[in-house]
């Protein structure tokens, strides 16, 4: 499923796949997604494209700085 907006990418995670998006999860995450040779990502690639891909690095950056900004 291609997510078109933050706001929705957040509630998939949070509420439909019942992930909590703590620091770990997030740098996790990210680390897997900027790493282009890694399986998973190249698997997210090949589905949803490049640019889908960086919007959801975007999401996960976002996230990620909503966390710092909440503390």
């Amino acid at each position: 499923m291609k997510l078109s907006n933050y706001q929705e990418w957040r509630e998939c995670i949070e509420v439909h796949c019942g992930i909590p998006l703590t620091p770990d999860f997030i740098e996790e995450r990210l680390a897997a997604l900027r790493k282009r040779s890694h399986p998973k990502t190249a698997e997210f690639e090949r589905l949803y494209g490049v640019d889908h891909l960086e919007r959801t690095i975007g999401w996960f950056e976002r996230a990620a700085g909503d966390l710092v900004r909440s503390e």
